[in-house]
C-alpha cells in the first residue's frame, strides 16, 4: 500500500501542490525574434549603431590615455599569482628515449 499510496500523494493535484506562481514571463515580458525583413534590417541597424557608439566611446577614452582593457579580474589575479604553466610543469624524459636521442636512430634504437 506504501508505494500506491505515494502515487496517489504524488500523482494527484500537482498544479497546486509544486506550481510555482507567476515562474515564467508573460508574452509581452520576453524579447521577441524578427521574423519579418524589415524588423530583422532595424535590428541590425539597432545593433550596428550600438557598436559604432561603444567603438567611439572607447577610441575617445584612448585619445584622453585612460586604459580600455578589460580588468574585471586583475585585482584577484595580483592577490593570487599562479605560477606560469611552463615553469610548473616539469618534463623528464624516459631513459631509453634520451639512448636512442643519442644514437641517432630515433624508434629504431630502442630495441638494442
Amino acid at each position: 500500500m506504501f508505494p500506491i499510496g505515494i502515487m496517489y500523494y504524488f500523482g494527484t493535484n500537482l498544479d497546486s501542490r509544486f506550481a510555482v506562481p507567476d515562474f515564467w514571463p508573460k508574452e509581452g515580458q520576453t524579447h521577441t525574434i524578427p521574423f519579418e525583413k524589415e524588423d530583422i534590417q532595424e535590428e541590425l541597424s539597432r545593433l550596428k549603431e550600438r557598436r559604432l557608439a561603444a567603438r567611439a566611446r572607447r577610441l575617445g577614452m584612448q585619445e584622453q590615455g585612460i586604459d580600455t582593457r578589460h580588468t574585471e579580474h586583475q585585482e584577484e589575479e595580483a592577490r593570487h599569482p599562479r605560477p606560469d604553466i611552463l615553469q610548473a610543469v616539469s618534463t623528464e624524459e624516459p631513459q631509453k628515449a634520451a639512448m636512442a636521442r643519442e644514437n641517432g636512430k630515433g624508434w629504431f634504437g630502442w630495441g638494442k
